[in-house]
């Protein structure tokens, strides 16, 4: 047996024990960062840090707290906030309880919040603050099992028999650990490991949410597999940002806990760029809606300085994307990130000149960032690639406790989602669906017998619903989600998150995009623009003052858009090409339900939200 199968093999039988077990590795590490806002309220935010002996103290009196408030072993603990450092301590605290944590997301309204405490059945909901204990009392007719709301943050609440802090929680707690120092550690050893750990409601893109079963083992496999890679090491700092209420910045916990490296937590999205310089993280994670904001930020931002900059910016974007596409190619042949020398040199000038700065922004430590949650457009990949920040592409669902695939550190190849993770099985179907099998897929959907059979074989081979193909060598690209290919009228199969992909990739101020043309026989594209980069261009372009429905609808943003189409269909085979496109007159968004919290698109919400537009790109031709 290699040394990785012993390492997963050997694994702890739940989550909580792996938390034992690294705070007596290393009680006086640094485990956490997290902000605070000065006294003030001016200013940056202080950062403070925890150890894993401190976190502890806390995670104990959590579980020990929510063990005086009745909460069972694999009860349901609803966990409804954004990403902070009392998220992490929390969900700790459930599991070290022996309950299991389910995770709502902070946007969510409260008829579907309702939904997943009572299918869940939750004893207690831990709550963000006001707006969130607000959604529980709205429905509290609706939730019969809930017995307690924990408030994290108390500002505009008022306590009572059934409503406490969190710091009212954790004191509870503490005195019962006075009286019994041992009732956690008791919970922790008698967890097993297909005992619930987490019931995580996929957001969907159709349909009332499914509530996901991730036992112990899943998140204990997860964190051996993620250690096994060499991907961190105890010396990284992590900037965690993501939704942890999703299976994606959920996962990044578990593989933290057994590599035992510093995590910096902060979940305002706003704050991403004033943290990054602070933090200074080696590592970080981020969906591809990211990278494509930063990258048309600084596409924008070279763009307004005009002139010699921004021809500069062009040609060190092509020197960039050329050397990055040379060296990967070169690493599968001969081992090695060498390019030929006058690339070479241009892209030592080029560093100088851009790639220096933006990986300064970065925080200027980062040595590779994971994407994952959907499809990062290969052009911004190599761009980024190229600057000196390594864009890992990663795979998973909900489903899969996150992560079954990710490009291995230097050979990594943009455009993949790389290869399994030690001890995950792959098999790609005769229609091209992946499958897939291991220790990370779910236990099933809860409470969805038939909804489980569906999508998980007796044999344990999960049906992802994805598409994709496997190099010779075990790397992996996803082409397209099963049920969204497109069929067109003349019969051809056409994969829209492809040509998605490429677009964002040619044109650097699109925010989204939904390629349309089922049954039609042509295809057309609804595209909401990057407000900050489209602003910046209408300051240059006779629109400066407009509103960002002004300027979609002016016709010379509907020109400079066409000319993107344009160069998008010149790489496009000719049943693929966009025919018509509208411009939308605002972005696509959460609040609205056309992306789930995770960034991806609803296509069927879309359609049916500009419905006319669709039509009217198609009134007037002949439909076969």
């Amino acid at each position: 047996m290699s040394d990785t199968q012993t390492l997963i093999e050997n694994r702890p039988p739940s989550v909580a024990t792996l938390f034992l077990e690294r705070v007596a590795a290393t009680p006086d590490a640094e485990a956490y960062r997290y902000p605070v806002p000065t006294a003030s309220g001016q200013g940056p935010d202080d950062w403070r840090s925890l150890s894993w002996a401190q976190a502890a103290e806390r995670v104990y009196a959590i579980a020990a707290g929510l063990i005086e408030l009745g909460v069972q072993p694999e009860q349901r603990v609803a966990l409804a906030s954004s990403t902070r450092i009392e998220w992490i301590l929390a969900d700790l605290g459930i599991m070290c309880a022996g309950a299991a944590t389910t995770t709502v997301y902070p946007q969510t309204n409260a008829e579907e919040s309702a939904y997943i405490l009572a299918d869940s059945e939750s004893r207690v909901l831990i709550a963000e603050d006001a707006a969130q204990l607000a959604k529980a009392v709205e429905k509290r007719a609706e939730l019969p099992h809930l017995t307690h709301v924990v408030v994290i943050d108390p500002a505009g609440v008022e306590t009572a028999d059934r409503i406490l802090t969190l710091d009212e929680l954790e004191k509870r707690g503490a005195a019962r650990l006075e009286k019994d120092a041992d009732l956690v550690k008791e919970r922790v050893g008698a967890i097993t490991k297909d005992q619930l750990a987490t019931l995580i409601y996929t957001s969907g893109t159709t349909g009332r949410p499914k509530g996901v079963r991730l036992p112990h083992d899943n998140w204990a496999y997860m964190a051996k597999a993620i250690a096994a890679t060499g991907l961190v090491g105890p010396e990284d700092v992590q900037y965690l940002w993501l939704p942890l209420a999703h299976v994606f910045g959920k996962v990044l916990t578990s593989g933290q806990i057994e590599v035992g490296h510093v995590t910096a937590v902060d979940g305002r999205v706003d704050k991403i760029i004033e943290n990054l310089p602070v933090v200074q993280p080696t590592y970080m994670a981020a969906v591809p809606r990211i990278f494509e904001k930063v990258y048309n930020g600084v596409a924008a931002k070279a763009r307004a300085a005009g002139g010699a900059k921004y021809k500069i910016f062009q040609w060190a974007a092509e020197v960039s994307r050329e050397y990055a596409k040379v060296t990967q190619d070169n690493f599968k042949r001969t081992g090695t990130h060498s390019a030929p020398f006058g690339l070479a040199a241009k892209h030592k000038v080029a560093d100088t000149l851009v790639y220096a700065k933006i990986r300064e922004a970065f925080g200027g430590n980062l040595r590779a960032c994971v994407s994952g949650s959907a499809a990062l457009a290969p052009e911004i990949g190599y761009f980024f690639a190229g600057a000196g920040i390594h864009i890992l592409e990663g795979y998973g669902l909900t489903e899969s406790s996150a992560a079954s695939f990710v490009n291995p550190g230097e050979a990594y190849r943009t455009g993949t989602v790389g290869k399994p993770l030690p001890g995950t099985e792959v098999r790609i179907a005769d229609d091209g669906e992946i499958l897939l099998r291991g220790p990370g897929i779910m236990e099933g959907y809860h409470g969805l017998p038939d909804k489980t059979a569906e999508v998980l074989e007796a044999d344990g081979w999960f049906h992802t619903g994805d598409i994709g193909e496997l190099s010779p060598d075990g790397y992996l690209r996803i082409t397209d989600r099963k049920k969204d290919l497109i069929k067109t009228s003349g019969g051809k199969y056409i994969a829209p998150a492809e040509v998605e992909g490429q677009f964002k990739g040619v044109c650097p101020y699109v925010s989204n995009i939904l390629v349309h043309g089922a049954d039609r026989n042509f295809c057309t594209a609804l595209i909401a623009l990057d407000e900050v980069a489209i602003v910046a261009w209408a300051e240059e372009n006779g629109l400066s003052g407009k509103s960002y429905a002004e300027i979609v609808a002016a016709p010379q943003t509907v020109e400079m858009v066409d000319g993107y189409v344009k160069k998008l269909n010149e790489g496009l085979q000719k049943w693929q090409t966009i025919k018509k496109f509208r411009l939308l007159p605002r972005d696509l968004d959460v609040e609205h339900g056309e992306i789930t919290p995770s960034l991806k698109l609803k296509r069927p919400v879309v359609e049916r939200e500009y419905k006319d537009l669709i039509e009217e790109m198609y009134a007037g031709t002949r439909e076969a």
